[in-house]
């Protein structure tokens, strides 16, 4: 029995407590509908003035204090920010009961469901101002003046100093008016305290990450990356600077790179003209002791101008440093101003002599017959090279069919061979009875001469003094020794010896 007391009591206990809450509630819950019939719910936004927890006459109060001290902050670029009043737009609220019939509207018993939510009840009120006085102002701000204004521009790739560069874009400060006006006109219709006019400006369609400026500078960058270091020989080399390269490449409207091939035509010409060697005059010290200009020939370096274009096109696709020879069409013996060496056969037409040193020692040397001047056919002058070497060769031309046991030319169809039908060599015989051009040595010594020579060993002749030619072998000399017909006419008038003398040196 003791025991079902006390539940009995636990339980009484129970409900007199909830009876107690649920009357505490009911109480707390009346208090605050009643509290609402006269005051906004939290939250409540009116025309830019929060009226929460306010009664109808204080927001009327809070509003006519808003307005009064109205101030719209607009943010420029650039950090500059410039104010608008309200007096200067006619801004005004002149009550009309709206106040007091929103809050009439509002349903008090919603409270606990407002609570919950924390939504926000943004309502305008009819305020009014003058549009034309706002346009005016807005005119009137230091960020609507176009003399003020920066305009905008796209990123690009340009020639900045000495090389191109990725050129970022100029956000600019050019403002839409049409764009501003509308803008700015509803944030006063709202009462908005500030606005951004970030969204109202004229910006570039082109900015620093575009995909094509970085492709373009990607390829850009590896062009500068390069470079070409020339070596010829023991001379002091030509590097083709990265700097130089820059300067070949165009940049087109659409960012595709390309290097001026005109520039680069212009680059291996003026190499192949500073570095060729084909057909120069030449200091050359004779076997006799003085030193001669021989020019002429077809001896020398010829840098082949179109296959070093295809290679330095290469060059720059591969990028990085590159240290390589030109590419030649013809090569000599060295470089430098001595490209002929030390192993060469020289063929003193006055003096009707040969000389062949290997390595700068004597190996051979030996009397000749040159080309005929009396009838013409003196030998070309001027630096070649052994083009080949025939054994049993028939030397065939107008006139004449001459079988040789060894054939060794080096201007075209001009050559040392040997010349059995002859009993005498040197002296004056080339004067009236010299070959058709040709070089005729003796047989052994013709021999001897086949047996040792290289193909492209250097070939040095000349005359010391001038003759005057009009057969085929002074048009393929491109020498210097020659005369015109006119000049020599008149060289004989003054001077008959002056040309095709007697030789005017023997051999010492």
């Amino acid at each position: 029995m003791a025991g079902f007391m006390r539940k009995h009591r636990v339980l009484t206990a129970i409900a007199a407590a909830t009876l107690l809450i649920l009357i505490g509630f009911g109480c707390f819950f009346y208090a605050r509908v009643r509290h609402y019939r006269t005051h906004f719910f939290p939250g409540t936004i009116m025309s830019g003035v929060d009226v929460s927890e306010l009664t109808a006459e204080e927001a009327n109060d809070k509003v006519a204090r808003f307005v009064a001290d109205y101030l719209l902050t607009i943010d420029c670029r650039e950090d500059q920010k410039y104010n608008i009043t309200g007096p200067s737009i006619g801004y005004a609220y002149v009550p009309n009961g709206e106040i007091e019939q929103i809050l009439a509207q509002q349903d008090a018993i919603d409270w606990i469901k407002q609570r919950k939510t924390q939504k926000k009840q943004d309502i305008r009120l009819d305020t009014t101002f003058d549009e034309t006085l706002l346009e005016q102002e807005l005119r009137n701000l230091p960020c609507m003046q176009e003399d003020q204004m920066t305009a905008p521009e796209n990123a690009k790739i340009d020639w900045v100093d000495d090389g191109y560069q990725l050129v970022p874009e100029v956000m600019g400060t050019t403002l839409v008016f049409d764009q501003v006006l509308p803008a700015v006109t509803q944030a006063v219709r709202d009462g908005e305290t500030e606005l951004d006019l970030e969204a109202y400006y004229e910006n570039p369609t082109v900015y620093s990450d575009d995909a094509a400026l970085n492709t373009c500078m990607d390829t850009i960058e590896k062009y500068y990356g390069s470079s070409i270091t020339y070596t010829f020989g023991k001379q002091e080399p030509y590097e083709l600077t990265n700097e130089v390269i820059q300067s070949w490449l165009d940049v087109d409207d659409d960012y595709q790179v390309s290097v001026d091939d005109e520039k680069v035509t212009n680059f291996v010409q003026m190499m192949a003209s500073a570095y060729n060697t084909y057909g120069d005059r030449r200091e050359f010290k004779t076997s006799l002791g003085d030193t001669l200009q021989v020019g002429g020939g077809d001896y020398g370096w010829v840098i082949d101008k179109e296959k070093e274009k295809e290679q330095i096109y290469e060059d720059l696709a591969a990028g990085g440093h590159i240290e390589r020879e030109p590419v030649y069409q013809q090569t000599a013996k060295k470089h430098g101003a001595n490209d002929i060496g030390s192993t060469y056969v020289e063929i003193d037409y006055t003096n009707q002599h040969l000389w062949y040193y290997k390595n700068g020692e004597l190996v051979i040397d030996t009397d000749i017959v040159s080309g005929n001047l009396s009838r013409n056919n003196g030998s070309p002058d001027g630096v070649f090279k052994i083009v080949y070497k025939q054994r049993n060769a028939t030397l065939v031309g107008e006139g004449y069919s001459s079988p040789v046991n060894y054939f060794m030319p080096y201007a075209y169809n001009v050559g040392i061979h040997d010349a059995s039908w002859r009993s005498k060599f040197g002296d004056q015989i080339y004067l009236t009875s010299g070959s058709h051009g040709c070089i005729n040595v003796p047989p052994e010594i013709a021999k001897k001469l086949y047996d040792v020579l290289e193909i492209g060993t250097p070939v040095v002749t000349y005359y010391r003094e001038k003759v005057y030619l009009t057969a085929e072998n002074a048009r393929i000399s491109n020498a210097y020794s020659y005369i015109s017909e006119d000049a020599y006419k008149e060289l004989l008038k003054e001077d008959p010896t002056a040309v095709n003398p007697k030789p005017g040196k023997t051999r010492q």
